[in-house]
């Protein structure tokens, strides 16, 4: 009886063993297997980004260190005065050649009628010194007749006294008569003289008023210089945009003082934006004016927008800084240098949302000539 009972547990540790060990083996078989597809697919997935990165990801240069940029223009009067008026109002989209605001222009239509009046004035004496020199010479005409008539008379009486000479000599006419036709002579070649002297300070005044009335027409020339000055100081109490964009940074009050070259708002061009990344040094070996870039603005992660590389600044960002650094002085300690680099913004033209100076972006060059811009993105 004890016999069989012995025999029966020894069956039964013999079956639980051997099926112990052919579920570890199981198990063996399946970790293999398992580890096998995850080695497979490490080495596919190496391969296919190997290629990628042979391919593609090796010609594209990134960086975050970009922003958005745009050509503002900080508006400033050219005149002083008060604010009298404000057109526009902050954020608001403007045109090119629009009003945006007023400076009170009562002194400067004052100064614009006086120089008026001046050149009014002026435009008088002009047409009196012409007149002048139009009598002048009509003077000088009546000088020249007069010397005509003068040496008339002056020969008509030499021939009488030589007629009376002769008869006196004769013993046909007095000696009284004689020295009457002599000093009738005499009488005539000074009225003569007399006549041409009247004639040559005549004309020698004809110098004279040329002088003045080059003068008068060198005072009407600068008082309409000045009439052009006064009008385009009056113009100017007006400020307007020269470029299309919206209004930021207004600092204008009414009733404000403004004096010229003060700034009092800006005009951000939004339709015309672009951006500048700065690039590492070592980034620039294959990078090229023309080449494709992708652009991720960081307020807008799902608008993929496209660029072109435009231009690379001529220095570094240290060489413009206010205090550039000295390497020749101190210790030296070499510090990857970043190179501006603009970058045009393909942006579209109808349901974009609102680009603004100075938002962060990711761009990525591809710097492989004639391919395109691929969306690989890599960390700076």
């Amino acid at each position: 009886m004890s016999v069989a009972v012995v025999n029966k547990v020894s069956g039964d540790t013999v079956g639980g063993a051997e099926t112990g060990a052919a579920a570890v083996s199981r198990k063996r078989s399946r970790t293999r297997v398992l580890l096998g597809a995850i080695a497979f697919l490490a080495v596919a997935c190496g391969g296919v980004y190997g290629r990628y990165w042979y391919l593609v990801g090796r010609f594209i240069e990134s960086t975050n260190n970009a922003y958005l940029r745009a050509d503002q223009v900080a508006m400033a009067p050219r005149v002083s005065g008060q604010v009298s008026e404000i057109y526009v109002s902050d954020n608001e989209e403007v045109a090119a050649g629009q009003a945006l605001l007023k400076i009170d222009p009562r002194r400067y239509e004052m100064t614009e009628r006086q120089a008026k009046a001046t050149v009014e004035a002026r435009e008088a004496d002009v047409a009196k010194a012409e007149a002048d020199l139009r009598q002048q010479d009509a003077v000088i005409a009546q000088g020249e007749a007069d010397v005509k008539t003068a040496e008339a008379n002056s020969d008509l009486a030499e021939k009488e006294f030589e007629r009376a000479a002769v008869l006196a000599t004769r013993g046909f006419a007095t000696q009284q008569k004689n020295e009457q036709t002599e000093s009738a002579l005499a009488q005539a070649r000074s009225t003569v003289n007399l006549k041409q002297a009247v004639l040559d300070a005549a004309r020698q005044q004809i110098a004279t008023l040329k002088a003045q009335l080059a003068q008068a027409r060198a005072q009407l020339a600068a008082a309409k210089e000045n009439l052009s000055q006064a009008e385009i100081d009056l113009n100017d109490t007006v400020l307007r945009s020269p470029i299309a964009g919206r209004v930021g940074d207004r600092t204008v009050q009414l009733g404000q003082f403004a004096q010229p070259g003060t700034r009092l708002l800006t005009i951000v061009p939004t339709d015309r934006m672009y951006l500048v990344a700065n690039f590492k040094e070592t980034q620039l070996a294959h990078m090229r004016p023309g080449q494709p870039a992708e652009i991720r603005v960081d307020a807008y992660p799902d608008l993929a927008l496209t660029g072109t590389v435009d231009s690379f600044s001529p220095g570094t960002g240290a060489q413009f800084a206010l205090l550039p650094p000295e390497n020749a002085t101190g210790n030296f300690t070499k510090i990857v240098q970043r190179v501006p680099v603009r970058i045009r913004v393909n942006a579209p033209e109808k349901a974009a949302p609102a680009f603004v100076p100075g938002l962060s972006v990711e761009v990525s060059v591809n710097t492989r000539p004639g391919d395109a811009v691929h969306t690989a993105r890599a960390g700076t």
